[in-house]
């Protein structure tokens, strides 16, 4: 494992972490507990330490799990929570419930702090910290010691340049992949400022697994996509499946590619079993060469700078 510095925080973490939606959770396929804590003790083994999740994730359960797998190593992890979206599955982004939020997150947690909090894909006039008081609170839980940086969970490079703009924000989780690359417009800002960055969705949902085919059918979180967009993904992967050198999985491509951006920090790929949370890491082991990181760069450019996918 690899490790890189999480902006200007000099907290270190894993190149690949470990992304918590998935842990034990009805949406994508209820995993026991048992198995749910060896996922994270063989992440750990593997060298990871940086754990994402957020209450909202099965109605708390994520945080729940993973304060059961590493309170013993509280020291050696770095845990990243969220506000906003609540265990009860409502939505809060109100200041006054942002301690009982975060108390509440600390206790399943079990610790008495968190390393990174972020507000979970808050709307647009939280984007702007000129208009809200909240990074004021988030300052002040900081100076307190209920957490070490703040920051957002958001999905463009637009709403990122912003919170980088008008707010205190050290942190920022981005939806990036090879399918969305929007947001790298905004890199090289984040960077100067000294923000470290997480990338979240790196697989694009499944898609860059190479496990889905134009007439695959989806539930739960995924039915969200359209016959059309299924149809155009579908031919988006067959693309990117020959950008990919031979002998190499497309996911450890698309991780890969995610890797070879060097303003982020992390990237948090979610699992359903160990042997994910083993493939994913292995996709650390080496890098794309320059030409592959280019190619697919041209790919997004050509298809999708001009014609996004939805998430």
């Amino acid at each position: 494992m690899k490790y890189r510095t999480l902006g200007l925080s000099q907290i270190i973490v894993s190149e690949i972490g470990f992304g918590g939606w998935q842990l034990a959770n009805p949406v994508w396929g209820m995993q026991d507990a048992d198995e749910a804590l060896r996922m994270v003790q063989v992440a750990r083994d593997a060298g990871c330490n940086f754990f994402d999740t957020a209450p909202g994730y099965s109605e708390g359960r994520s945080e729940d799990l993973l304060g059961r797998a590493l309170k013993n190593v509280r020291g050696q992890v770095v845990l990243c929570s969220k506000f906003g979206h609540t265990a009860e599955g409502e939505t809060n982004f109100d200041i006054a419930a942002l301690r009982p939020a975060v108390a509440a997150s600390l206790r399943r947690l079990q610790t008495d702090y968190l390393d990174v909090l972020l507000v979970h894909n808050p709307p647009a006039a939280l984007m702007d910290g000129n208009r809200t008081a909240l990074y004021g609170e988030l300052e002040r839980l900081k100076k307190e010691g209920w957490l070490r940086c703040y920051g957002v969970s958001l999905d463009s490079g637009c709403d990122l340049a912003q919170v980088v703009a008008t707010t205190g924000s050290g942190v920022i989780e981005v939806l990036f992949n090879a399918f969305h690359q929007e947001p790298l417009t905004a890199f090289a800002g984040a960077q100067k400022k000294g923000v470290g960055l997480i990338a979240k969705v790196p697989l694009d949902s499944g898609w860059l697994s190479g496990k889905y085919r134009s007439d695959s059918r989806f539930d739960g979180v995924r039915d969200r996509w359209t016959p059309e967009v299924i149809t155009r993904r579908a031919a988006l992967v067959k693309q990117f499946a020959d950008l990919v050198p031979p002998g190499l999985s497309l996911s450890h491509a698309a991780l890969r590619y995610v890797l070879a951006q060097p303003e982020l920090s992390t990237v948090i790929p979610g699992a359903k079993s160990t042997g994910q949370v083993l493939d994913n890491i292995a996709a650390g082991n080496a890098a794309l060469l320059p030409e592959t990181v280019r190619a697919i760069r041209a790919l997004w450019e050509r298809e999708l700078k001009m014609a996004p996918l939805p998430w």
